[in-house]
């Protein structure tokens, strides 16, 4: 059973892609709450969501690719009415 995602057994589940796309809005509020401070413990923070940032962006969009490879290929999923997965075994 996935604890997060929307699947056959978690219909209230949510998309990898917008779950992604919260977190990536909560760093960048974090990265406006340290973007004035210029400690090089501050910079390096800052340094490093910028990349975290550029890593959650890619893989939003492989996620993204992924929903809509699966949508034309076997149309819309039907996770959350408890409909079994569109790939893979339940």
């Amino acid at each position: 059973m996935t604890r997060f995602l929307k699947s056959e057994s978690n219909p209230g589940g949510r998309r990898l892609e917008d779950i992604l796309m919260e977190i990536r809005a909560d760093v960048l509020i974090r990265c406006t709450k340290i973007s004035d401070d210029v400690r090089p413990e501050a910079l390096h923070v800052m340094n490093n969501n910028v990349k975290i940032l550029e890593h959650l962006t890619a893989a939003i969009d492989l996620a993204q690719d992924s929903t809509q490879l699966l949508d034309r290929a076997f149309g819309p999923s039907e996770a959350e009415h408890g409909g079994p997965p569109r790939i893979g075994v339940a």
